[in-house]
């Protein structure tokens, strides 16, 4: 899949979401900010093609997004996906929840994603 520019409107859009991060967005930031989580470099809210991902980290092409319950069996996540996929990425979802009370463990499964490209996303 060819590159796309990023639109203006897209680069504004991810800007707020930058801005105004859920809850679980912000305390997973406090962790990969600054390469803090075993100095891997992160961006968040960041525009790839039409979408914008949470997390990234360009260098193991691995997307992190963390969604809140209206992503259940989301179809227009699924398709998300595929085409970040098509462009060379791993997609791994975390929910709120998971972020919120298992923050550790959500940190080392990242770690594990980053270190072996190998692995591929469960959901």
């Amino acid at each position: 899949m060819p590159h796309q520019p990023v639109t203006p409107a897209k680069r504004n859009f991810a800007r707020s979401m930058r801005s105004e991060p859920t809850e679980a967005e912000d305390r997973l930031w406090q962790e990969l900010r600054g390469r803090r989580l075993d100095k891997i470099k992160f961006r968040r809210q960041v525009p790839i093609g039409r979408f914008v991902a949470d997390f990234v980290c360009a260098e193991a092409r691995l997307i992190v997004e963390i969604d809140g319950s209206q992503h259940a069996e989301s179809r227009r996540d699924q398709e998300r996906d595929a085409e970040l996929k098509a462009s060379g990425f791993r997609v791994l979802r975390f929910w709120n929840d998971d972020v919120l009370r298992e923050l550790d463990a959500v940190c080392d499964t990242i770690i594990a994603f980053v270190r072996d490209v190998s692995l591929q996303p469960w959901r």
